[in-house]
C-alpha cells in the first residue's frame, strides 16, 4: 500500500506516534488509508450539508475495511461573489483547490481519495487534483437545491437575479423581489438549475468518476446520505484493484461528457473545465470538437434557465444514466469505459429508463436535432467564442446590430439598468477575462439585467470574460484571443456592426481588414489592475479561454 511510506518499518516509527496521536489504533493502521476531502464550510449554500455527507463516507470506508481522514477544500460561492471584486476570486480557486489537494493527498500518502464537491469550481479542482495524483479516487456531491415557488411556479436564483432587472425596468414592486428573495433559494444544494456546479456534477458521471446519482439526487433526500455510504464503500474496491483515474479518465471518457453535456444542454463554463481536467490527465480536449459532437447530438434536456424543469425533475426521470441511456439509441457514446463502479458505462446505464418523456426527450422527438453549446468562430473571435444555443431564443440565433462598447462589467450595468441600451445592440464587455480581469468574472448580472428589463430577445451581450450556468439569451463568452493580449474584441470601437450566426457558429466585426489592421497597430497593453497577491501570479501563469485557462509556468528566455 502507498500508505506504508508512513506507517511501516522501524524509519516509520515517529510517523506512527504521529498517527498515534490522532488516536489511531494499531488496527486501523493497518488498513488503507483513504483521503476524504470535504468542501464542507457555513458560506456556501451548496456546501453546508457536506458535513453530513462526510460522515456518510466516514462510515462507509470503515465498513469495508479503510481508514479515512478527512481534510478540508475551499469553496467560493459565486452567487455571493457575483457582481463585486469577488467574483475575481471564483475561477482562480480551482488551481488552488487542485494545488492544496495535491499536496494534502502526496504528503499523506494516502491509499485513496473520495472527493466531496458541490459547487463550481470546486468540482473540476477536484477532479483536475484527481488525475494529477492518480490515485484511486471516487466522487459524491453534496447534491442539487430543489427548486423554489413563487406564486405557485418552480424557481431558482437565475429567476432572482432577473427579478432585480424586472424591477428596475419598473415591470416588478419592490415587495415582488422580496417575494422571489424569500422563496427561490428554499434548501441547502446547489443552485437548482443546470447550471455549472450541477453541469459539473452531471458531468462527473458522465465520465465515470461519480455513482449514479451523484449530479441529480437532490441535497435534502436520505437517498444522498445512502450514496455517500456507497462511495465510501467502493473507494476500497477500486483501491483493492487499483483503478485509477486516468484509468478512468481516458480521451473516450472526455467525449463521452462532451456528447451528454450536449444533450444536457449544460454551462458553457464546461468548457473552460473539460480542457483543464483532460489536460491533468494527459489528454488534449479541443474545445472545437464540441461542435462537432453538437453536429450529431440531440438536445434532449431543457432544464432552468433554458427552460421550466430543474435538477429534482431531471432525477426523478431517471438522471444522467437515462439521458446516456437515451443517447445509446443512436450509438454516440463508447460503451466500453471503465467506471469507478468497476463496471463499464454499458454495463452501468442498461436497463435505466426515461421516465418523464417531457423532461428527458425521447431521442426521436428532441428540443433540437444539435447540441445546447456551440462554439463561434470568425474575425471577432479568431480562437473561439462560446454560446449555450439551447437558451437562446429562436430570433436571436443570427443577429446583426450595434456595438456598445464597456472595458469592464460594471460600467455595462450601469449602461443597461440606465436603459442605455436599447433594441438591436449588442453589449461588449472586455478586458475581463483570464488575465485581463484577472480572473474571468462571470455575467450574471448584465444578462439579468437584460432579461429582466425586457430585452433578452432583441439584444445580445459579447465578453472575454465567461457566464453563470444561470445566464440565458444570446450570451456569447469565452472571445479568444481576449482584450488583454490585443484580441480583435479590443478592437471594437463604438457603434461597429457585429454579426452573429449562431446556426453557422461564426462571429464576425463588419469592419475591413484594413481598419482593422490600423487599429491593431495603434493598440497599446493596458497596465495591470492588480499587481500583487494570487491574482498577480495567476495573471502571470493563466492562458486563454480557448485551452480552458489552465496555468502555464511562463518560460524563461
Amino acid at each position: 500500500m502507498k500508505s506504508d511510506n508512513v506507517k511501516k518499518g522501524m524509519q516509520q516509527a515517529p510517523h506512527r506516534s504521529l498517527f498515534n496521536a490522532l488516536g489511531l489504533t494499531k488496527e486501523e493502521m493497518e488498513r488503507p488509508l483513504i483521503g476524504i476531502v470535504c468542501s464542507y464550510n457555513e458560506i456556501v449554500p451548496g456546501h453546508m450539508n457536506l458535513d453530513k455527507i462526510a460522515e456518510a463516507v466516514k462510515l462507509g470506508v470503515a465498513m469495508a475495511g479503510g481508514t479515512p481522514r478527512m481534510f478540508p477544500a475551499i469553496a467560493v460561492c459565486d452567487g455571493i461573489a457575483m457582481g463585486h471584486e469577488g467574483m475575481k476570486y471564483s475561477l482562480v480557486t480551482r488551481d488552488l483547490i487542485a494545488d492544496s489537494t495535491e499536496a494534502m493527498a502526496i504528503a499523506h500518502q494516502f491509499d485513496g481519495l473520495v472527493m466531496i464537491p458541490n459547487c463550481d469550481k470546486n468540482v473540476p479542482g477536484l477532479l483536475m487534483a484527481a488525475a494529477r495524483t492518480n490515485i484511486p479516487t471516487i466522487f459524491v456531491s453534496g447534491g442539487p437545491m430543489l427548486a423554489g415557488k413563487v406564486k405557485g411556479c418552480k424557481r431558482s436564483l437565475s429567476s432572482m437575479f432577473e427579478a432585480v432587472g424586472s424591477y428596475e425596468a419598473g415591470l416588478m414592486s419592490e415587495d415582488d423581489v422580496t417575494n422571489f428573495e424569500n422563496n427561490v433559494c428554499p434548501t441547502c444544494g446547489s443552485c437548482s438549475g443546470m447550471y455549472t456546479a450541477n453541469s459539473m456534477n452531471c458531468l462527473t458521471e458522465a465520465i465515470g468518476m461519480g455513482l449514479k446519482g451523484n449530479g441529480t439526487i437532490p441535497a435534502v433526500y436520505s437517498e444522498r446520505i445512502r450514496l455517500a455510504k456507497k462511495a465510501g464503500m467502493q473507494i476500497m474496491e477500486l483501491v483493492r484493484n487499483n483503478i485509477r483515474p486516468r484509468d478512468i479518465m481516458t480521451s473516450e471518457a472526455f467525449h463521452n461528457a462532451m456528447v451528454v453535456d450536449m444533450a444536457l444542454g449544460c454551462s458553457t463554463n464546461s468548457m473552460l473545465h473539460l480542457p483543464a481536467i483532460a489536460h491533468e490527465a494527459g489528454v488534449e480536449l479541443n474545445v472545437e470538437i464540441a461542435n462537432e459532437c453538437s453536429k450529431v447530438t440531440p438536445n434532449l434536456c431543457h432544464l432552468a434557465p433554458a427552460g421550466p424543469t430543474y435538477m429534482e425533475d431531471l432525477n426523478e426521470a431517471g438522471g444522467v444514466y437515462a439521458v446516456m441511456n437515451e443517447l445509446t439509441k443512436k450509438n454516440l457514446l463508447n460503451l466500453d469505459v471503465l467506471t469507478v463502479t468497476g463496471k463499464t458505462m454499458g454495463e452501468n446505464i442498461k436497463n435505466c429508463i426515461n421516465r418523464n418523456p417531457e423532461v428527458i426527450r425521447p431521442i426521436d422527438n428532441p428540443y433540437s436535432e444539435i447540441g445546447g453549446l456551440a462554439v463561434l468562430k470568425g474575425n471577432l473571435a479568431p480562437d473561439t467564442g462560446i454560446v449555450k444555443r439551447s437558451a437562446v431564443v429562436p430570433e436571436m440565433m443570427v443577429h446583426e446590430g450595434p456595438a456598445r462598447v464597456f472595458d469592464c462589467e460594471e460600467d455595462a450595468i450601469a449602461a443597461i439598468k440606465g436603459g442605455k441600451i436599447v433594441a438591436g445592440d449588442v453589449v461588449v464587455i472586455r478586458y475581463e477575462g483570464p488575465k485581463g480581469g484577472p480572473g474571468m468574472r462571470e455575467m450574471l448580472n448584465p444578462t439579468s439585467a437584460i432579461a429582466g428589463m425586457g430585452l433578452g430577445s432583441s439584444v445580445a451581450l459579447i465578453t472575454d470574460g465567461r457566464f453563470s450556468g444561470a445566464s440565458r439569451g444570446a450570451s456569447i463568452g469565452h472571445v479568444s484571443p481576449e482584450a488583454a493580449v490585443g484580441g480583435p474584441i479590443a478592437l471594437v470601437e463604438e457603434g461597429d456592426i457585429i454579426s452573429i450566426d449562431i446556426p453557422n457558429n461564426s462571429l464576425n466585426l463588419k469592419v475591413s481588414d484594413e481598419e482593422l489592421d490600423r487599429r491593431r497597430a495603434e493598440w497599446k497593453p493596458r497596465e495591470p489592475k492588480i499587481t500583487t497577491g494570487y491574482l498577480a501570479r495567476y495573471r502571470a501563469m493563466v492562458t486563454s479561454g480557448n485551452r480552458g485557462a489552465i496555468l502555464e509556468v511562463p518560460k524563461c528566455n
